[in-house]
C-alpha cells in the first residue's frame, strides 16, 4: 500500500512518511532507564500522540508498558474517587495481556465496584503488590492528561504518585511516569483546604525536566523525503526543498507534514504544476504556503481559540508584531509562559520571537482582519487600486511604494510621530494586503524585526522582493540601513532592493527615489 502524509491523529511508520523518531526515543529510555518521572509538554498536534505511541513499542522490549489516553475516560471518571478508581482500574486491565490472578480479581472489583473499599489508596496498594511480584516494574504512560488537571480527583492521584515515588527504592512502584498534554501539570492549581482560594501547589514537583526538542530538523525533514523520493523519483533538490519547508515552519510537526501533503495530493497534477515532479520545487512549496495560510484546520482554531480566552496573550502578540519593540523572554511571566505553552512563540536568543514564518504570517492576517481593520481606507485603496500594481504576472513593487506614499500622505500626513512609529507598518501591510492576496504571500523576517526596522519579504509568482520598513533616525542611521539592506538582497540573490522609510524630520522630501550601491539598485520610499 502506498504511503502518504498524514496530519491527522496517530502517524505509523508502515502508512506514513515520518520523520525517523529513533534518536528521540533512544534520549527518551535513558530518561526511562534513570526511573524519571516527568512530562511532555508541548502545543496542539506537535506530535505528542506519534511519539508515545512509538515510545511504547520501544520500551515493550525491556519493560512492562502501561499506555493510556485519558481522553476515553468521560467526566464522569473524575466526578469522585470511586468513580476514579473503577475507570482507571478498567484502563489498567484494558493495557496489560494479563495479571497474576490475585491482582486481576482485585482489579476487577474496583471496576465492578464491589471492592471493599474503592480509594486511591487501596488501588496504590494493589498496584504495589503487582510490582513486588515483577522482576521489572512497569512503565506508566498517560497522554491528554489535560482533561483532567482542573479535578481534585487527578490532583490527588498525582498526590499518590507523588509518595510512592518518594518511598523509592524501599517500596515498589512504576519504574518512570510520563505524563503528556498541552498544560504543564507541574503548575496546576489545587485547594490546600476547602475554604481556600486555588493556588499554584501541583504534587507533581517531582517531575524531571524534559529537553528534548520534538520538532523536526532540515536534515531529517531530508530522510523523510528521502523515502518519498525511492517511492516517486521526482528529481527534487532534496536539501532545498527540506530547508524551505523548515524555513517555513521551523519544524512544528503537523505543518511539516501539512506543506508535504498540500505537495503531494494538491499541487501535483494542477495546470500551474502537472505533476509530482513540478509539484516538489520552490515554486510548489510557496503555493503549499500560500494554501495552508489560507485554509481552515483545527489547529489555526485553536490558536484563535486561545487568543479570543486570553486577551493578555492577543496584546502581547500584536506588540511583538507591530510595535517593534524587543520583548525580553521571561518563562516567569505568566504571558510568556502561556504564549510558550500554547505554541505561539519561542525563545530566541533571550527574546521572544514567533514560532514560525506560517503562525506569524497568519498572526499578522488575523490581526489585520479584525477589529474593522478591512475597513480602513488604506486596506479599500489596495483593494481597488491592485489591478495597477501587477503587469504581465509580475509585481511592481516600485508603483506600488509610489502610491503607497501618496495615499498615506494624504491621510495620515498630519498624525503625530507615536502613531506613525507604532501604526505605520500595519498600513503598509494593510494596503499590501489585498495587492498579492490570493497570488502571493509574505513574511517578516524575524532575525531584522525591531523597533527601527522590519524585513517584508513577498513572494510573488516564485520571485521574491524584500522590502526594509524602517523608522528615520538620521542620514548616518539611513546609509547604514542601505548597505544592510545590501548586504540582505547578496543573502537572497537578488539585485534590487526597496526600502520604505518613515521620517518625522519636518524637512524631509516626500517621494521614492532610486540609489546606486555597488551592483545592486535600492528603491527608497520616504514619508
Amino acid at each position: 500500500m502506498t504511503k502518504i502524509f498524514n496530519v491527522n491523529g496517530l502517524c505509523r511508520p508502515e502508512k506514513h512518511y515520518m520523520v525517523d523518531l529513533g534518536k528521540r526515543l533512544e534520549a527518551i529510555k535513558k530518561m526511562v532507564d534513570d526511573g524519571e518521572y516527568f512530562t511532555i509538554n508541548r502545543a496542539r498536534q506537535y506530535g505528542k500522540t506519534t511519539t508515545l505511541n512509538a515510545l511504547a513499542d520501544y520500551l515493550r522490549k525491556d519493560y512492562p508498558v502501561i499506555s493510556m489516553d485519558f481522553q476515553t475516560m468521560d467526566a464522569l471518571a473524575f466526578e469522585n474517587v470511586e468513580n476514579f478508581v473503577s475507570a482507571f482500574a478498567e484502563e489498567l486491565l484494558d493495557a496489560m495481556d494479563s495479571f497474576p490472578d490475585e491482582i486481576e480479581e482485585k482489579l476487577t472489583s474496583f471496576v465492578e465496584g464491589t471492592a471493599r473499599l474503592n480509594s486511591l489508596q487501596a488501588l496504590f496498594k494493589v498496584i504495589k503488590s503487582w510490582c513486588q511480584k515483577l522482576d521489572v516494574t512497569p512503565v506508566l504512560i498517560i497522554d491528554e492528561v489535560d482533561t483532567a488537571t482542573n479535578n481534585q480527583v487527578f490532583i490527588d492521584f498525582l498526590a499518590q504518585l507523588r509518595a510512592y515515588y518518594l518511598k523509592r527504592p524501599g517500596t515498589a512502584t512504576f519504574q518512570s511516569v510520563i505524563l503528556a498534554g498541552v498544560y504543564d501539570v507541574r503548575n496546576i492549581k489545587r485547594k490546600i483546604r476547602p475554604d481556600e482560594e486555588h493556588k499554584t501547589n501541583s504534587p507533581w514537583n517531582i517531575a524531571a525536566k524534559f529537553r528534548i526538542d520534538m520538532s523536526f530538523s532540515a536534515d531529517e525533514i531530508s530522510e523523510m523525503l528521502k523515502e518519498y523520493e525511492t517511492d516517486y523519483h521526482t528529481g527534487m533538490d532534496r536539501a532545498g526543498i527540506s530547508q524551505l519547508i523548515y524555513d517555513y515552519t521551523s519544524g512544528y510537526p503537523v505543518l511539516v507534514s501539512g506543506l508535504c501533503k498540500l505537495l503531494d495530493e494538491e499541487i501535483a497534477g494542477t495546470a500551474a504544476f502537472p505533476n509530482k515532479s513540478a509539484a516538489w520545487t520552490a515554486e510548489g512549496v510557496n503555493e503549499a504556503v500560500k494554501i495552508l495560510l489560507t485554509e481552515q484546520n483545527a489547529l489555526f482554531e485553536s490558536l484563535w481559540d486561545k487568543l479570543n480566552q486570553y486577551p493578555e496573550m492577543r496584546g502581547r502578540i500584536y506588540d511583538l508584531l507591530f510595535r517593534g519593540e524587543p520583548i525580553p523572554f521571561n518563562i516567569d511571566d505568566p504571558v510568556t509562559n502561556l504564549l510558550h505553552m500554547f505554541g505561539f512563540v519561542k525563545n530566541e536568543g533571550g527574546t521572544m520571537q514567533v514560532a514560525n514564518r506560517i503562525f506569524e504570517t497568519r498572526l499578522y492576517n488575523y490581526f489585520l482582519m479584525t477589529a474593522d481593520a478591512s475597513k480602513t481606507e488604506m486596506f479599500r485603496l489596495g483593494s481597488d487600486e491592485k489591478n495597477q500594481f501587477v503587469a504581465d504576472g509580475h509585481l511592481d513593487v516600485e508603483r506600488l511604494l509610489e502610491k503607497f506614499v501618496e495615499y498615506f500622505d494624504d491621510i495620515y500626513g498630519d498624525q503625530d510621530q507615536k502613531f506613525v512609529e507604532e501604526d505605520g507598518r500595519r498600513y503598509f501591510m494593510l494596503f499590501l494586503k489585498p495587492i498579492i492576496n490570493g497570488t502571493g504571500n509574505y513574511y517578516v523576517e524575524a532575525r531584522t524585526r525591531n523597533r527601527k526596522q522590519t524585513d517584508l519579504i513577498i513572494d510573488y509568482r516564485g520571485e521574491q522582493f524584500v522590502i526594509e520598513l524602517k523608522i528615520w533616525r538620521g542620514n548616518a542611521y539611513n546609509e547604514r540601513g542601505e548597505e544592510q539592506l545590501a548586504e540582505y538582497l547578496e543573502y537572497f540573490h537578488l539585485k534590487k532592493g526597496y526600502m520604505l522609510s518613515f521620517n518625522f524630520n519636518k524637512k524631509k522630501e516626500i517621494g521614492v527615489k532610486r540609489i546606486s550601491l555597488g551592483d545592486k539598485m535600492l528603491i527608497e520610499a520616504v514619508v
